[in-house]
């Protein structure tokens, strides 16, 4: 017979349930449950019904879903600082570098590709950049990628590769990037606390289902609180580096 209980049911009282050790919608055998598992602490005290079976989650279950949960959000926030860098470096910051092209794409046969898969960028000196597409047919395409970007360059196609020279910015010009990339360091601290956000959820909902508990999930929580802080850190860090760059004459 189908038994209904809530999570607060102890096992003891499952164990008394003698009708549960067969399913005859399923055929199957229900093994009663063992005083081994009776003794299993709060943490894996959880059971649930599950094709006409009584199953208590195990240990090593719990802890698995535990560190799914951390590796997730670290895995997140280490995409959101890569992200808060890439698009520093897509800044124009008066000197030329290779990685002032990185996010910049092309329409190479229909699709869209990022420059730097396509073409060889060098620096010559200090205020200028040389493109060498591998596939000559690109400087066209190439061209016109620049021109259409919001980078402020003037591409120099002499048929073999484009030039561009990196004019040197006024310092309204530089105060006004900085402060795109103060909004751009607070968006990914944001991306970071949701992202935080996000895990302490995953962990409460595995309290409520009682396989964790409340100490337990505090102390995750903390543990969490602190890889959140460290990629804070790292994203200031990011910034602070930036800015130095960006308003440096």
């Amino acid at each position: 017979m189908a038994i209904s209980f809530s999570s607060a049911t102890s096992i003891r009282s499952l164990l008394s349930v003698r009708d549960s050790s067969y399913n005859r919608a399923t055929g199957k055998c229900i093994p009663p449950l063992t005083a081994k598992a009776s003794s299993l602490g709060a943490s894996s005290n959880y059971v649930k019904f599950q094709d006409g079976v009584w199953k208590c989650a195990t240990i090593e279950e719990i802890e698995a879903e535990k560190s799914s949960i951390k590796s997730d959000a670290k895995n997140r926030m280490e995409k959101t600082l890569e992200t808060v860098r890439e698009n520093f470096n897509g800044f124009r910051t008066g000197r030329a570098s290779p990685t002032m092209l990185d996010r910049l794409e092309v329409e190479y046969y229909g699709s869209p590709v990022s420059l730097k898969s396509i073409a060889q960028i060098t620096t010559p000196d200090g205020s200028s950049l040389l493109i060498q597409p591998y596939d000559k047919s690109c400087l066209k395409i190439i061209e016109k990628a620049i021109v259409n970007s919001n980078l402020d360059l003037n591409p120099s196609n002499d048929g073999e590769v484009i030039r561009l020279t990196v004019p040197q910015l006024t310092s309204e010009r530089r105060k006004e990037l900085a402060k795109l990339a103060a909004k751009q360091a607070e968006e990914g601290k944001v991306a970071i606390r949701n992202i935080r956000r996000d895990a302490i959820k995953s962990y409460e909902k595995l309290e409520k289902e009682k396989k964790l508990s409340e100490d337990i999930v505090k102390d995750l929580s903390g543990d969490l609180q602190k890889v959140t802080d460290d990629y804070m850190k790292k994203i200031e860090a990011l910034f602070k580096l930036k800015e130095k760059e960006m308003l440096k004459v």
